[in-house]
């Protein structure tokens, strides 16, 4: 009984937010994992549990092949699946991540719309037309991942003069997080480039248009605990945003293989790497890894044109097909990204233990002030 009292006094502490017109229950938002790592078992997972689960659209032609030989056609009706999966396992709230990189990013972001799903993330590029796809009664919000207050400023600029729309939400994404970063290499490493730095920078761009509209920033990358979300909230942002601490769950869709890599890497094993996207990005190391570096991993074509800045004849890989092998248990063939705290998971739980945890550690935390 006591634990249960606990629970619910520990829910309480940690404020509801909104987007848009969307009330949040719980200022969590379960991070867009792609290929194959978030998808509608544990995005509905979280959402039952009052947060935001999120589906990751990247690759989904390669989980769904049902239209033979069409890749971008396979990716829409995939994503249909998704969502409609989701819906049948909850009434929370849904997003979808879009990486602006992929090359059927309007499709996507058309998809998601017409699907009605709540909210829609778009990172990897700055998503300066994201605007143009809603209509006056579309239900979706908007809200652009960046790493920057100069990115962010950038997206307000444009979405207010070309559409008179601003972002619903900011997500300011820093150096700690896994997969693809939005930082030159050289800054990854740089306090001057670190979350806690970056998160004023942003709260101040969205604070000059408050008085058009209220826009709550959501930090993410390297978040893993209670006592990160406290702080994270005393600097000023209305949720925090978590990928890492979710794949180590039942309901996370990727293969245990997988995630035992997560559970069985040490810190040393967390390393920035060179994406054929162009971006660095953070994964475990790994046998396939060490076969990029040797220069053995080279794509002899370019499958399915899947990320518009990504030459095959400059690669040293195919990325969506290792992701999609790695979302498998294939570690051999793929690797997995992941952010600078992954290292930290132990065991298997289940989204609800671990949401749990989140609200009682974060209890502790300020209790303890």
């Amino acid at each position: 009984m006591r634990r249960l009292i606990r629970f619910f006094y520990t829910v309480s502490r940690m404020k509801s937010f909104k987007i848009g017109n969307i009330t949040v229950n719980l200022p969590i938002i379960q991070g867009g994992m792609g290929v194959g790592i978030s998808l509608s078992r544990l995005s509905a997972a979280v959402a039952n549990e009052g947060g935001i689960g999120v589906i990751s659209a990247a690759g989904l032609g390669l989980l769904y092949p049902r239209t033979s030989g069409d890749y971008f056609a396979n990716c829409i009706w995939g994503l249909k699946e998704e969502l409609r999966k989701a819906r049948e396992k909850t009434k929370g709230i849904i997003g979808v991540n879009i990486m602006v990189a992929l090359t059927n990013f309007a499709d996507m972001v058309r998809t998601s719309i017409a699907e009605k799903v709540d909210v829609i993330f778009a990172g990897a590029g700055l998503p300066l037309d994201l605007p143009s796809y809603v209509e006056p009664d579309t239900h979706t919000r908007l809200v652009p991942i960046v790493s920057s207050a100069r990115a962010a400023r950038i997206i307000c600029e444009k979405w207010n003069k070309n559409f008179h729309y601003l972002p619903d939400a900011i997500v300011v994404e820093g150096p700690k997080a896994g997969g693809h970063l939005g930082f030159k290499r050289e800054q990854i490493d740089d306090a001057d480039y670190a979350l806690e730095k970056l998160i004023p920078q942003v709260i101040e761009v969205a604070r000059q248009y408050k008085d058009e509209k209220e826009i709550p920033v959501i930090a993410a990358g390297g978040i893993y605990t209670g006592a990160d979300i406290l702080r994270f909230m005393k600097m000023g942002v209305a949720a925090v945003q978590l990928g890492s601490i979710f794949v180590t769950t039942q309901e996370c869709d990727a293969a245990d293989g997988f995630k035992n890599a997560y559970i069985n890497a040490s810190e040393e094993d967390i390393k920035i790497i060179q994406s054929p996207v162009g971006m660095p990005g953070r994964a475990i190391d790994g046998e396939f890894i060490h076969r990029v570096e040797d220069g053995s991993e080279r794509p002899k074509k370019c499958p399915y044109n899947c990320i518009r800045t990504c030459d095959y004849t400059n690669s040293p890989y195919c990325i969506i097909l290792a992701l999609c092998q790695a979302a498998r248990g294939n570690l051999k063939k793929g690797y997995a990204f992941a952010g600078q705290n992954a290292y930290r998971a132990q065991k298997i739980n289940t989204v609800k233990d671990v949401m749990t945890k989140l609200q009682e550690d974060y209890q502790e935390a300020e209790d303890s002030e």
